[in-house]
This record gives structure tokens, C-alpha cells and sequence, in this order.
């Protein structure tokens, strides 16, 4: 809590997040089974809606204009904006110090659900884990959110003494448009947490993430002919020698905010498409790139560089040389970013945390992207990711540890009272 808060002030509201876990739960499950993948986010967000509006927040739902796809910060769009929207919360009073809480709704896809020990949209909860798609990643972490505001607005009223927005954005998975969309429409704030499963740890730094769609022709023939013809599946795993060449020079020099990782600079065939018969020969086939970069590369640069591997490996094969590969641009064009561990923002949430578990915090970087970066990057707003423990995200049976989202509730409910009660030091 703050610098100046009760101890019997601080167990009024743990015990209150105690006590209030299994309504932060319920609407977990609710979430979870609000299957929100891009495009079909209105769901999940009206889910949000309720809650929000449950706790005394004021409700925008903010649509996403089809001219944030032109923005330079922006990615290129997976799916048209009608129809869909941002959910904006607003409570406490205006002035004086304000925060921001940014969530993604959007979930990438179940993948095999067939795979799955249940199905992914209906939430289980087994052995203290919540499963189901998207409770790690990062519905679990609303959950935490709320969780902590509930039990601050019934055990300390007053304590949000300024304003607080929360923020469920869409398409953080793919583009980071919504989040962008929303700061370009003024809600920010002066500082964002960003409750992503980071398993209790600060999350300081991304690395820069492109994606692009690498599309190699052939010559589509009956199969009888497959000796005479050139099949695209066979010419596009001809160029892996020439993709794990260029992801590997990346990772022969790592930037300092990315201490740590071991190999920081991925490159993710996620998405193979070609043909649609058994005994045809496809006229092309096509693979859904996703490149991690060096922060100090622009998006440009990174295409740049990558176009130039494929080209030349290309030129090695005759077809190929000819019959050059395509490459367009779709989906994230994410810049890298990075917090100093010594900012204000950073050692307060910090403090909050070994206030309410006795230990320190480790401080983390990932080979990834979230939309703490749209802030840091284009709005020089202080940033942090500080959320529960998740398993298998992106993966088959993804999970969110319940304990934690308690346990960073409790944190989180700290943060926001030192916040608004002690405005130094300010980022």
C-alpha cells in the first residue's frame, strides 16, 4: 500500500482479495469461454463490459478506424475493423496522478483441438490451474486486475484518489492496433501496467517482430509428372538451410536488453499452406513467416535483410531463379523496446511486490513483443508486464496458475495505492 498505510489496512485488503478470488475466477471462466480470436472479439469484450461496469467503471466501447493501418506504428491489418472495438473503463476523479491497466482480449487460435485433454473454450479448472485458451495468455491477468481493484474499492475507498483507465484492446497477437489505436485517441496516461503472464516477474524488454508471407511458385502438373515438373513444397524446403543461416547471424550478437536470453532472434515458420490434392502438383505454396529481430532494426531493415537471404539462395536454383519468390507484408511490423530496471515505474511495482511476498522480483526480457512497446516506442509513456503464472501458452492445454493471479493481485493492489498517495517519485 502506500508509504504511509496501516499494516491492519494492508491484511483488510490481502484478505479482501482472498475472499474475492472466486468472483475474479468466475469471471475468468467466463472470459475463457468467450472464444475471442481476431475478428470475432465482441464476445470476450462485452464480457469485460459487465465486469467493468459491475465495479463503478464508466464505459467506451472505441472503435478501431480503418486509417490506423496507415499509422507508422501500426501493423498490417489481418481482418477489417467493422464492428469491432476496444473496451475503455474510467473511474476515480480527475487530476492529479493517473495510471493505465492494458489488457489483449484476443486469442490466437486452438490449433488441434483434438489434441486437447478438454475442449480449449470450455474453461476446466484442475489441481489450482484454470485451462482453457487464452487463461494464460492473458485472460488470467484481467482477472488479476480486477481482482486487486475490487478489493482496493471495498477495503480502502478513496485509495484510486485520481484517474484510472482500464484498457481490453484487440489484435495485440497480430498488429498492436488496438492498443495504438486507443493511445492515438488519448487513452494513456502516465504510467501503464500491463498485467501479460510473466509468472510474477518484470518484464522489461521485446525484441522487434516482423511478419511476412514468403510465397514460392512451381508448376502445377498431375502428380504422374512430378519428375518433370518443379513442385513449390519441395523448392520451399530447399530455402530452410538459407532462413536458419540468416536467424542464427542474428543471434551472434545480442543486445544488452536482451541479457539472458540465450537465443532471442527466432525465426517461426507458423503457417504452410499449398495445394488442394493428394495427386496434383500445386501451382505455389506459401508460409506465414514470423522474424524476431535486433531492436536496432526497423522493420524495413529486418524485410531488407531477409528478403536478400532468400534471394540469394534462390538464385542458386535455376526454377527459382526464373521463377523468384514473392514477399509481402502482413500482420506485425513491431518495433523492439525496452524499460531501464532503474526507472521509477520499475522499482515501485518492485517495492509492491516485495512488500507482499518478501523477495525481490526478478527482472526479465523476452524474445517476443507485447503492447507495452506501443507506449514506450510512440508515446514515451514508462511501461511494465507484471502478471501471472501461465503454462503452455500458445500451446495445447494452456493453463494460468489461480495462486497467482491472488498473489499478483495482491502486488498490484499495493502498486495502485502507492500510486495515487505518494506522487514522488514520478516517472
Amino acid at each position: 500500500m502506500s508509504r504511509t498505510a496501516s499494516r491492519p489496512s494492508v491484511r483488510a485488503v490481502d484478505g479482501a482479495i482472498e475472499a474475492l478470488a472466486p468472483t475474479a475466477f468466475g469471471f475468468l471462466k467466463r472470459l475463457v469461454a468467450a472464444p475471442s480470436t481476431v475478428g470475432n472479439e465482441g464476445g470476450a469484450q462485452e464480457v469485460v463490459v459487465a465486469e467493468l461496469t459491475r465495479l463503478g467503471f464508466e464505459i467506451e466501447r472505441l472503435p478501431i478506424p480503418d486509417a490506423i493501418a496507415d499509422d507508422p506504428l501500426a501493423g498490417v491489418p489481418l481482418a477489417p475493423y467493422d464492428g469491432r472495438y476496444d473496451v475503455v473503463g474510467r473511474v476515480g476523479p480527475v487530476g492529479g496522478a493517473s495510471l493505465l491497466i492494458d489488457g489483449h482480449i484476443d486469442v490466437v487460435p486452438a490449433g488441434e483441438p483434438d489434441l486437447w485433454s478438454t475442449p480449449p473454450f470450455v474453461p476446466r479448472r484442475r489441481k489450482g490451474r484454470l485451462y482453457g485458451r487464452g487463461a494464460g495468455d492473458m485472460k488470467g491477468g484481467f482477472a488479476m486486475a480486477t481482482l486487486a481493484l475490487e478489493a482496493l474499492m471495498a477495503e480502502a475507498p478513496g485509495s484510486i484518489d485520481g484517474p484510472l483507465t482500464f484498457l481490453s484492446a484487440i489484435e495485440e497477437e497480430c498488429t498492436g492496433n488496438g492498443t495504438l489505436a486507443a493511445a492515438r485517441a488519448g487513452v494513456t496516461a502516465d504510467a501503464v501496467i500491463l498485467p501479460e503472464p510473466t509468472d510474477l516477474q518484470l518484464l522489461l524488454a521485446g525484441v522487434g517482430i516482423l511478419w511476412l508471407d514468403l510465397t514460392v511458385h512451381g508448376r502445377a502438373a498431375h502428380a504422374e509428372s512430378a519428375d518433370r515438373s518443379v513442385n513449390p513444397v519441395d523448392a520451399t524446403l530447399g530455402l530452410l538451410p538459407a532462413i536458419r543461416s540468416f536467424e542464427g547471424a542474428m543471434n551472434e550478437r545480442i543486445e544488452p536488453s536482451m541479457a539472458g536470453v540465450t537465443h532471442p532472434y527466432n525465426v517461426n515458420l507458423g503457417q504452410i499452406s499449398a495445394g488442394d490434392w493428394g495427386s496434383s502438383m500445386p501451382a505455389r505454396a506459401r508460409v506465414r513467416v514470423r522474424i524476431g529481430h535486433p531492436t536496432a532494426w526497423t522493420a524495413e531493415e529486418a524485410e531488407n535483410r531477409f528478403s536478400e537471404a532468400i534471394a540469394t539462395a534462390a538464385a542458386a536454383d535455376p526454377w527459382m531463379r526464373r521463377h523468384p519468390p514473392d514477399i509481402d507484408r502482413v500482420g506485425f511490423r513491431a518495433q523492439g523496446y525496452s524499460i531501464d530496471p532503474d526507472h521509477p515505474l520499475v522499482r515501485r511495482l518492485a517495492d509492491a511486490h516485495e512488500d507482499a511476498h518478501r523477495d525481490r522480483p526478478a527482472s526479465v526480457a523476452m524474445g517476443s513483443t507485447t503492447d507495452a512497446r506501443i507506449f514506450l516506442r510512440g508515446f514515451d509513456v514508462p511501461a511494465v508486464c507484471y502478471g501471472p503464472v501461465a503454462h503452455d501458452i500458445h500451446g495445447i492445454n494452456e493453463s494460468v496458475e489461480l495462486d497467482s493471479i491472488v498473489d499478483g493481485a495482491k502486488t498490484l493492489a499495493r502498486f495502485v495505492a502507492d500510486w495515487y498517495a505518494n506522487p514522488e517519485p514520478r516517472p
